[in-house]
């Protein structure tokens, strides 16, 4: 039957995506009931600490900020580069394999029939896009703090310390959202070859990222009340 050709891929892609998702809504809600046992959590409490710090003496301390706010920035453009020239990519591939009429994906597992071969670039192409795009928008709240934590705090400014927080915390989730869709779509990648390597690959990146998201300290009783916004 024409299902059993499918079967794989239908089980092992999706469980393994919704793995990965299930893992980040469980460190979404640790990050927002204990914040300081996750990296984003004490992140987002330094920068709310670090915006105030830069404007109360912006006049010595503004190659700092810029330098700073300079680096994330090149680190976004470098995802948002790599991103587009991976969907560029997957568009040539995609153009030469339907010049001969064969698909390149001969696996041994899992589908590997023109259908599929177009169904796998297609979301590959949209998640690798999804990613450029946040990695863009965060550029531009990058942009936006570059140039407003300079200009002057004044009583009637509307240019505050929180405003300026609540631009670096948005710059800096859609920096992570665009940075964790990258390594989703750098894992489907391997669909390519088979749903197997998929699946695999998703368990390993968890792995990967338990070890970078989560911290080990002791926790004063004064930081559990603190919700970060940026999480």
């Amino acid at each position: 039957m024409e299902w059993r050709k499918y079967y794989m891929d239908a089980m092992l892609v999706p469980c393994g995506l919704a793995i990965m998702v299930a893992y980040h809504v469980w460190l979404w809600h640790k990050s927002r009931t204990q914040p300081f046992t996750t990296t984003f959590g004490r992140d987002a409490d330094g920068r709310r600490l670090w915006v105030p710090a830069m404007s109360k003496d912006i006049e010595k301390k503004n190659i700092v900020a810029i330098q700073c706010l300079r680096n994330i920035i090149m680190g976004s453009t470098l995802m948002a580069t790599t991103s587009i020239l991976i969907c560029a990519g997957l568009g040539a591939v995609i153009s030469s394999t339907y010049s001969v009429k064969k698909p390149i994906n001969d696996t041994i597992f899992g589908a590997h029939g023109e259908f599929m071969v177009a169904l796998k670039y297609a979301i590959l192409l949209a998640i690798f896009s999804v990613s450029f795009l946040c990695h863009t928008l965060s550029i531009g709240f990058l942009n936006q703090v570059n140039i407003l934590i300079c200009t002057p705090q004044g009583v009637k400014s509307l240019v505050t310390q929180q405003y300026l927080t609540r631009l670096l915390d948005n710059a800096m989730l859609l920096n992570t959202v665009g940075n964790r869709i990258f390594y989703t779509a750098i894992s489907l990648l391997l669909w390519i070859f088979g749903p197997v390597p998929t699946f695999f690959s998703s368990m390993a990146m968890i792995l990967v990222l338990y070890n970078f998201d989560f911290v080990e300290g002791n926790i004063n009783s004064n930081q559990e009340d603190f919700i970060p916004n940026g999480v």
